[in-house]
C-alpha cells in the first residue's frame, strides 16, 4: 500500500480474534510491531464471543474505517470475518492458529510463524477470491444464509464433524475426523438427493455425502478437488456414492493417490483415464457455479469444518472474486 498523504491520518487495522485459540499478549506485540515499521496508526481490537463469531466485530471495525482487518483463530474466526468483509473491498489478512486453516493452505500462506502472517496485513500484495453463499432451509421452512470459503457438505461429511471427538481433536488435530470417519462408514446409510445444476432440470440420486468446494485442498495437503481454483467462479460438487467399505476405500484411493500423486504425470493421468468408469460409480464430480439440492429427509449440514445442524435443502452458490485477502508478495 503507497504510503498516506501528509494530510490524510495514517492507516489502521482492526484485529478479530478468538481467545481461546490466540495468545493475545504475543499477538498484541507482533501487531503492535508490524504497525508501526509500516507507518500505521494504532490498531482496533474485538474480541470473538459466544454470541459473536467475528462478523458484527468486523461490521463494527469496517465504521471505525479499518483499512484491513486481520483475522486471528481457526477456520470459524476466518469465516465469520469473510462473512463482514464480502463485498467491502476491505482486505481480510489471516493469522491461522486452528486445527485445519483450510483457505490458508489453498492460499500457501504461511503456517506457524506469527510474525510472518501478521506482517501480510501491512506489507502483502492483495488477491480477489471466490466466496460461496449457501441458503439452508431447515425443518421449519427457515432459510438463511450463510458465507463459507473453502467447503460446504451435507451427510456424512457433517456427521463426521458433529461425532469428531473434542478431546482427541486437541491432541492429534484433523486426524480426529479421520477417527469419525471409520467409525461412521460401516453404518453409513444412502439417502435420496433431487439436484439442479444452474437451474437445470432436476437429477436424481442416492448418496452418503455431497460436497461443495469452492476450493480443493483439504488438511494434509490433501487433493480432494484438484481442478477446483479459489478465484474461477466455478464451484466443484463431489456426490459420493460408496458402496460399502470397498466404496469408501475406491473414494480414499483416488483421493490420495491419483489426486496426490498420479496427476503430477502424464503416464499417470492415462492410467486415471483408464480406470474413469470405475470411479466415476464411486465419486462423481460436477462444475457449476450454482447447485441446488433437496433432501428427501434432514441432513447433517457444514461449512468449512463447522457443524451448522440439519438442514432439508440448500441452494449453494458462488460470488465471484467478493473478498480480498493479503497474500504474500511474489
Amino acid at each position: 500500500m503507497a504510503p498516506p498523504h501528509p494530510a490524510d491520518p495514517a492507516p489502521h487495522a482492526a484485529v478479530v480474534y478468538n481467545p481461546v485459540k490466540v495468545d493475545a499478549l504475543r499477538l498484541r506485540a507482533s501487531v503492535a510491531a508490524a504497525a508501526a515499521a509500516a507507518g500505521w496508526g494504532e490498531s482496533l481490537w474485538f474480541e470473538t464471543t459466544t454470541a459473536d463469531a467475528g462478523q458484527a466485530a468486523t461490521r463494527q471495525a469496517l465504521r471505525q474505517g479499518a483499512s484491513v482487518v486481520i483475522a486471528a483463530g481457526g477456520d470459524g474466526t476466518v469465516r465469520a470475518v469473510a462473512e463482514g468483509l464480502r463485498d467491502s473491498g476491505v482486505a481480510i489478512a489471516i493469522v491461522p492458529t486452528g486445527t485445519g486453516n483450510l483457505l490458508a493452505r489453498n492460499l500457501r500462506l504461511p503456517l506457524g510463524n506469527l510474525d510472518v502472517s501478521v506482517a501480510l496485513a501491512f506489507e502483502g500484495a492483495e488477491r480477489a477470491v471466490d466466496v460461496g453463499v449457501a441458503s439452508a432451509t431447515r425443518a421449519d421452512g427457515t432459510t438463511r444464509d450463510y458465507v463459507f470459503l473453502v467447503m460446504a457438505g451435507v451427510g456424512l461429511d457433517a456427521e463426521m464433524i458433529v461425532n469428531t471427538r473434542p478431546d482427541l481433536k486437541k491432541h492429534v488435530g484433523w486426524l480426529a475426523y479421520v477417527d469419525a470417519g471409520v467409525r461412521l462408514m460401516p453404518k453409513a446409510t444412502p439417502f435420496g438427493i433431487r439436484y439442479s445444476l444452474r437451474g437445470r432440470p432436476e437429477s436424481t440420486a442416492h448418496v452418503s455425502s455431497v460436497l461443495i468446494a469452492n476450493c480443493g485442498v483439504l488438511p494434509g495437503n490433501m487433493q480432494f478437488l484438484p481442478e477446483a481454483e479459489v478465484d474461477d467462479g466455478i464451484l466443484d460438487i463431489a456426490v459420493l456414492q460408496p458402496k460399502g467399505m470397498l466404496g469408501w476405500l475406491k473414494i480414499w484411493r483416488r483421493v490420495t493417490w491419483e489426486n496426490g500423486v498420479l496427476r503430477r504425470s502424464a503416464v499417470g493421468r492415462r492410467i486415471i483415464k483408464l480406470t474413469e468408469s470405475d470411479n466415476e460409480r464411486t465419486m462423481t464430480t460436477l462444475r457449476a457455479p450454482d447447485v441446488r439440492i433437496a433432501l428427501e429427509e434432514p441432513q447433517e449440514f457444514e461449512l468449512d469444518g463447522d457443524d451448522f445442524g440439519p438442514v432439508v435443502s440448500v441452494y449453494v452458490r458462488v460470488d465471484p472474486r467478493s473478498l480480498v485477502v493479503r497474500v504474500p508478495v511474489v
